[in-house]
């Protein structure tokens, strides 16, 4: 029986039904049409706002700072930008996912915070254990992280090509992706050592401290390993052009070879912004300036899987320093990646072909990667995950939430789109205004296939 009708512009797997409607029940898509909607004892009609299916953010940061408590503020940002499923990462404070012990902490966790739903990656020590690599696959994560470059020895250690290669064997025959944060260690501390004695260490020798040889570097010294099994080896996030190129050039090749695009890369320009916004633009690997035509190129050719946020929400004391290399790198995105991606790609295409490219690039896209098969399209049988995106300017403000960091690097943007629901497996968990649904209503997703 269906219990929730919704409708509006509907962005549906099968193309955009004017005048749609979303039939839904017990927390599922039953059908969806356009017309007369099924009797149902509830009907929200948004009007001409889009509904695209809710978007999967295949990259976060929610434990990174306090720890698996970080799922509370994460996913109520997510669902406040119309995320209804976020992919978090493994490493977190201060213990990073390597075990399957440590992952159902994380599990319990999701159940304890969350009001979204949650994925979750896996990861290795410096000397990998085949047997904990096992007990992750076993209980689902969708995929594994790992870095050339060490950020914390323990919470976010540099894993060596030895190690690499082990984890890419051990990989094999699984279907799970093995992503990497691609930058090379000794070119890195070599060009920020080189800087720091000129006295360069305002915010806009960011970018070359972490050159694009070296985040190119370690992409082609991983992909190369890649291409000795047939494990599938991705990275996580490419700043230019020419790293995307590379993983076509591997894909050529036979090898099981992905990459993903960060949000802000598609927005932000280092000349430009750097100087304007400092370290709250700190991001690894860097911002580049005069990138964004070539990268949103780049996305217009297929040649990324998704796109993510990274979404790291470290307090404002960590970002702010005169020394760029004395602040932390990351930054909040969870809250505006939808209205961002869509307002970008409205301007270029307009806004038919816009959501259309939302709803692939930041949800369909994402959720068949991570082996999410309920996830990410708005089609009878999927989860009833749907963000409600209403026609009109709006300028955004960090300050409205009352349980994020209070600053964003986005911060008086002005969207075309504004997030006014958003709905998971059917309930409304944001109602334009404020969050609506009380933690531990998430779930964990394992990956299935």
């Amino acid at each position: 029986m269906t219990e929730l009708v919704l409708k509006g512009r509907v962005v549906a797997a099968s193309g955009l039904i004017e005048n749609g409607w979303v039939a839904v029940a017990d927390g599922m898509i039953a059908a969806v049409g356009t017309g007369k909607a099924p009797a149902a004892p509830q009907t929200q009609d948004f009007g001409a706002a889009w509904l695209l299916p809710g978007a999967v953010d295949g990259q976060t940061h929610a434990g990174s700072q306090i720890g698996f408590p970080g799922m509370a503020p994460t996913t109520k940002a997510a669902v406040i930008g119309g995320v209804t499923t976020i992919v978090d990462m493994p490493y977190d404070h201060p213990t990073p996912v390597t075990t399957a012990s440590v992952l159902q902490e994380k599990v319990s966790a999701i159940h304890q915070h969350a009001v979204c739903d949650v994925a979750l990656y896996g990861t290795v020590p410096p000397i990998p254990d085949l047997s904990d690599i096992r007990g992750l696959v076993d209980l689902g994560v969708c995929a594994f992280k790992i870095s050339s470059f060490e950020a914390h020895p323990d919470r976010f250690p540099r894993i060596d090509n030895a190690a690499t290669l082990t984890l890419l064997h051990a990989l094999e025959g699984t279907s799970l992706p093995l992503g990497l944060h691609n930058e090379d260690q000794e070119i890195v501390a070599h060009a920020t050592k080189t800087l720091k004695e000129a006295g360069k260490i305002s915010a806009e020798f960011h970018s070359q401290s972490r050159p694009p040889v070296a985040e190119l570097a370690a992409t082609g010294t991983f992909l190369e390993l890649a291409a000795s099994t047939s494990a599938h080896a991705h990275i996580v996030h490419i700043s230019v052009p020419e790293g995307f190129e590379m993983v076509r050039a591997y894909r050529d090749r036979g090898v099981q070879a992905t990459a993903e695009m960060c949000v802000h890369y598609l927005l932000f320009d280092a000349d430009i912004d750097m100087p304007r916004l400092k370290g709250l633009l700190k991001v690894n690997p860097p911002i580049r300036p005069w990138q964004i035509e070539a990268l949103w190129c780049v996305l217009e050719e297929g040649l990324c899987s998704f796109v993510s946020s990274d979404h790291s929400a470290w307090p404002l004391e960590r970002k702010t320093n005169d020394s760029i290399f004395d602040v932390a790198a990351g930054m909040p995105g969870l809250e505006v990646m939808l209205p961002a991606f869509f307002t970008a790609a409205a301007k270029r295409k307009g806004d038919v072909e816009a959501a259309l490219l939302t709803a692939s690039y930041l949800a369909d896209r994402p959720a068949r990667f991570f082996g999410l098969s309920k996830k990410g399209r708005i089609a009878p049988g999927f989860d009833a995950d749907i963000a409600v995106l209403a026609p009109e300017n709006y300028v955004y403000d960090a300050n409205a939430n009352p349980d994020g960091p209070g600053w964003s690097a986005y911060q008086g943007m002005i969207f075309s789109v504004r997030p006014s629901a958003t709905f998971v497996r059917g309930r409304k968990v944001f109602d334009g205004a404020a969050v609506t649904e009380t933690p531990g209503y998430g779930r964990y997703i394992p990956r299935r296939g």
